[in-house]
């Protein structure tokens, strides 16, 4: 009998999951390391989930878990700093018309239903555990756990993050840069009316918006020029970001009444992050944050992290040859696919610094989605 191919998947988030259900679907053996304990199941307020994260998330076999626990809605309100609304946009379905435009839904529920995709997909899962390359050839990778074990892989997927110990160790030297922008986040109840993301610019913040998440909860935001992180004690977050958010209307003085404790508060600058050449050395290949990152202003980065290890799954399971082509390709599809997004994304905010005031944000998102809904 042929032994299967064996792969260990670096990271826990949405591409490491996402990479390692669809692998050991195709019949390949997966071992999947986390370095935290409690493998981000309760890490972080919302995230926003557009059509083509949806489509990715449907072919994981999770979406009727995903629609159940989330928010679907298919516009996004423009509106001024006292809550007058200017223009509601309809959303693109970028994932197919038989998809919403978006589900907003809570972080850490998304995790936990992919956690239980990828315990049932029968990876082996070591929690609290990190991976160092030991050594390559042209078959495989010897790799040491933080355990002590050592072990040769078929292939080693780094979906270790933004600040890649994988990526700096395998010499690729492209670093995450800050854009000059920062968010506050916040997770709070849901008001009745609101039934999809609103964004108002200008203010105090640069931006302030919130999302759905659920029939009872929203997670909100405001965006700011980024400020020295050690100038911010953490038990001030919640009076910081009630500071900027008290000033605005609508919804808001309901929301902002709920941000009160420091605890639930996060606080976090944008980067940007392009590897630019190929994300792979050998057997190593780079997967989501790992390869590439962007300020949320298009709500884009759990969704191209999800293709990422969609496409590299499919070049993967759909060929035994695994070699420098392979993987080469993988880059070329991912590169002109992502590159749009990340350039546009760290524009949107690039405009609101320089204060510009007839930047057309909508007609750069609409571009960006609607060549977002081709297949990957």
């Amino acid at each position: 009998m042929t032994q299967p191919r064996t792969v260990l998947v670096i990271g826990g988030g949405a591409a490491g999951n996402a990479v390692t259900i669809l692998l050991r679907r195709a019949g390949i053996a997966v071992d999947l390391v986390e370095a935290k304990d409690d493998w981000n199941a309760t890490a972080g307020s919302g995230i926003t989930l557009q059509g083509n994260a949806l489509r990715v998330l449907r072919e994981l076999g999770v979406w009727e878990q995903v629609e159940q626990s989330g928010y679907g809605f298919g516009s996004v309100g423009f509106t001024t700093v006292d809550g007058t609304v200017l223009h509601v946009h309809e959303d693109l379905r970028t994932g197919g018309d038989d998809l919403p435009a978006t589900v907003g839904m809570q972080r850490p529920q998304l995790q936990r239903i992919l956690i239980g995709a990828v315990r049932a997909a029968g990876a082996t899962v070591r929690l609290g555990t990190t991976a160092d390359i030991l050594g390559q050839d042209a078959d495989g990778v010897r790799v040491r756990l933080s355990d002590g074990t050592e072990r040769r892989y078929d292939l080693v997927i780094a979906a270790d993050g933004l600040g890649s110990a994988t990526r700096a160790a395998i010499g690729i030297t492209d670093r995450p840069e800050p854009t000059g922008m920062a968010i506050w986040r916040v997770a709070a109840p849901r008001p009745a009316g609101v039934t999809r993301t609103d964004l108002a610019y200008g203010g105090p913040a640069h931006i302030a918006g919130y999302c759905p998440t659920s029939d009872t909860t929203l997670y909100a935001y405001a965006v700011e020029a980024k400020r020295d992180r050690a100038s911010i004690p953490p038990g001030s977050y919640a009076d910081e970001m009630r500071r900027l958010t008290r000033h605005y209307g609508g919804f808001w003085p309901e929301i902002t009444e709920h941000i009160t404790d420091p605890a639930q508060v996060n606080y976090t600058w944008f980067d940007r992050l392009l590897v630019e050449g190929s994300w792979h050395r050998g057997r190593v290949v780079l997967v989501g944050d790992a390869a590439h990152c962007c300020p949320p202003t298009l709500a884009q980065g759990a969704a191209m992290s999800l293709e990422d290890a969609w496409v590299l799954a499919r070049l993967l399971t759909g060929t035994d040859t695994w070699d420098d082509a392979l993987f080469q390709a993988y880059h070329e599809r991912r590169i002109a696919r992502v590159r749009p997004v990340v350039e546009a994304s760290v524009q949107i905010g690039r405009w609101q610094l320089d204060g510009v005031r007839d930047a057309d944000v909508p007609g750069l998102m609409a571009r960006t989605m609607t060549m977002l809904r081709e297949i990957p």
